[in-house]
């Protein structure tokens, strides 16, 4: 690749690095987030909920939307966007202005995802594969260090510095996105044309209202039914309300032309939705001790947030160093191999987990973390396989879609689970509870590895 690719490449990375940062930086600071707003921790989950809902909803969008604007322009707006919010957000004067600009600010960042890998293909087209993956090191090892960045900064300056610490890659990727991405090609005449109407039916507003609604409705249900410690009328029937919204969701979903979440697709091809399904287990392990470990180390263990986030590196490191490893692996044994030690792996963390007490060393939750680490390393490349060798050709876009989509409802589920277990405030007992049910999620990939191994071998025979 020639200065000019790999200037394009940073320009890029610099952007797209924001989403799985800032998702990833506010896992060390809601305990000062609750302090700040004298907050309970199921009202505080809501900075996790709203960034994933938003990022759920806007890659899509904006990946539609790039073509008939143009993805240099969506990169560049997103990118303003991501200013505007990380700018303003340290100002909330309460809790719901934060959740606002944490909105605006996921999705800013989701225009940048959802438009970078596309601007990468088009515009190098020598060595790809090496281009993707170093925007994939972008993408991870921002998840991976998030923890660690996010817990100096708030040790250092409180939770205001992990908004403001967005300000000079933005600003450093808006530059040279400017002078490195090619211009747009001009807009077809049918979608310079397009009406209001068909744009919102082309990416289907109906359906991202019903889900939007649904889900949100059954999330503030659940969590208040928790918090309150008893089901009141109201709370029944909030629940309810949601329910009822994400059935007309599927109904909605399964009749439209354009659909939001395509769910026939699903049920058209079993073997990839079973993939999805594994992918969204594995992201509820994952993102509940990514979400759940550092407020048991900061209110449980009161370990500082710098220190916290410095424990937290083991996740994210032994999930890096185990991904180039994992994909040699796979390519010489297949994808099942490696699923069954992940999720081995994964089950001996979680009974780790749940035979630790107040008193036990860090250095076992470290040891604990290293072994999910390497877990997620694997399935991350091992699922991403496997979706391949399930779907068919002309399907990839759609199947790689569907992926991203699973991994958020993985994150959604994670701090549902955690906010129902912990309620108001985050005890030792409620993080052995949380054990437990990730043990359960574990064993159950287990046997779903298994299955596939033996499915894998009736088709050999």
């Amino acid at each position: 690749m020639n200065a000019r690719s790999w200037w394009l490449m940073i320009s890029v990375g610099l952007g797209i690095l924001l989403n799985p940062l800032n998702s990833s930086m506010v896992s060390v600071a809601i305990p000062r987030l609750q302090h700040a707003f004298q907050l309970d921790y199921t009202a505080v989950s809501w900075i996790i909920f709203s960034f994933y809902i938003a990022s759920a909803i806007a890659q899509p969008v904006m990946g539609k939307a790039s073509d008939l604007f143009g993805r240099k322009k969506i990169f560049l707006a997103g990118l303003i966007v991501s200013f505007v919010a990380s700018l303003l957000a340290p100002l909330s004067a309460n809790f719901g202005m934060l959740i606002v600009f944490r909105i605006v600010q996921s999705i800013g960042t989701s225009m940048m995802v959802a438009v970078g890998m596309a601007i990468v293909r088009i515009h190098i087209t020598e060595k790809q594969a090496t281009a993707i993956s170093i925007l994939s090191i972008f993408l991870s090892g921002a998840a991976a260090i998030g923890p660690f960045i996010g817990g100096v900064l708030t040790d250092w300056w409180d939770w205001h510095a992990i908004f403001l610490v967005n300000i000079p890659f933005v600003v450093a990727s808006f530059v040279m996105a400017w002078r490195m991405i090619p211009g747009d090609t001009p807009p077809t005449p049918a979608a310079s044309n397009l009406s209001v109407r068909k744009w919102l039916q082309m990416i289907d507003a109906s359906g991202i209202l019903l889900f939007t609604a649904g889900l949100i409705a059954l999330l503030f249900g659940l969590l208040s039914i928790k918090s309150s410690s008893h089901a009141s009328v109201f709370n029944i029937i909030i629940v309810l309300i949601g329910l009822a919204l994400l059935a007309a969701f599927v109904r909605h979903e399964l009749t439209t032309p354009s659909p939001f979440i395509p769910l026939r697709t699903f049920a058209k091809y079993p073997a990839m939705t079973r993939v999805n399904v594994e992918f969204m287990l594995v992201n509820v392990i994952f993102y509940s001790l990514f979400f759940g470990l550092p407020s048991y180390l900061q209110m449980v263990r009161h370990i500082s947030e710098i220190h916290t986030g410095l424990y937290m590196l083991s996740l994210g490191l032994c999930s890096l160093l185990a991904a180039p490893l994992a994909g040699r692996w796979i390519d010489k044994s297949g994808p099942r191999p490696a699923l069954i030690v992940s999720a081995l792996l994964m089950t001996l963390g979680s009974i780790w987990l749940v035979t630790l007490n107040q008193t036990s060393p860090i250095i076992s939750i470290s040891l604990a973390l290293a072994a999910f680490g390497i877990a997620n390393g694997l399935n991350n490349v091992a699922l991403q396989a496997a979706l391949f060798n399930s779907s068919p050709k002309n399907m990839i876009g759609v199947a790689s879609g569907l992926f991203s989509t699973s991994r958020y409802f993985g994150t959604i589920l994670s701090s549902l689970i955690i906010g129902v277990v912990m309620g108001g405030q985050f005890s030792f007992e409620g993080f052995r509870v949380l054990g437990m049910i990730l043990t359960l999620i574990a064993v159950s990939l287990v046997f779903m590895s298994r299955h596939r191994r033996e499915a894998g071998q009736l088709q050999e025979t």
